[in-house]
């Protein structure tokens, strides 16, 4: 029987993508592009979201990149800019879960920037627990994330289901015994959840 639904955030409940800032930075969307693929790549954010700090990991890409760094600390002082709105279809689908199941959240995220989430979306309000890899100092996908949930908040993975729009968080999930559902968008996670059996309030 499934009783707890565990939500990854950001690509799953919030739209956070590093272009919505960089439009406005480069004229050239080729050169926008090129900068996200080669300086502010995913290792550096996801070093970011484990907890290193902002201001050295800038410094970092700056030594490396001293031509780009008006741009990359932007990253960091205007990061709010990359955050867009909820992913409207979820939150419902959160709503919904609500009344008859426990919530919780697992998400990669830097501790520094989490709070401009948490002040901005109030259905963060309903989960039970967050954990935020940038204060736990753990990240997916270590099962060790994972486990962490697990016994810090007494989750039964067989009793879960864990929804995340990263193919290796889900592959780490199911080998720890997490019912799984990779995140496409919101209409393919209502037919998903109707498949386990899943009513929604």
């Amino acid at each position: 029987m499934i009783t707890t639904f565990v939500f990854d955030l950001g690509g799953v409940l919030i739209d956070w993508n590093p272009r919505y800032l960089y439009r406005k930075l480069f004229q050239d969307p080729a050169k926008m592009e090129a900068f996200l693929a080669t300086v502010t790549q995913s290792d550096w954010n996801a070093q970011l979201d484990a907890g290193y700090p902002f201001k050295k990991g800038v410094a970092d890409l700056v030594a490396k990149f001293p031509d780009q760094a008006e741009m990359i600390a932007a990253y960091h002082t205007r990061w709010s800019e990359m955050l867009g709105g909820a992913i409207e279809g979820t939150a419902q689908i959160l709503k919904g879960l609500k009344p008859n199941y426990r919530l919780l959240a697992l998400s990669n995220w830097s501790a520094e920037t989490f709070p401009y989430a948490r002040e901005r979306f109030e259905f963060l309000n309903d989960f039970e627990a967050i954990l935020v890899s940038g204060e736990e100092k753990l990240i997916k996908p270590d099962p060790k994330f994972y486990q962490l949930l697990e016994t810090r908040h007494r989750v039964n993975p067989r009793e879960s289901v864990f929804i995340d729009d990263v193919e290796k968080n889900i592959d780490a999930a199911l080998k720890l015994g997490f019912n799984a559902i990779k995140f496409e968008n919101p209409d393919q996670l209502r037919k998903d959840l109707t498949k386990l059996g899943i009513s929604l309030a």
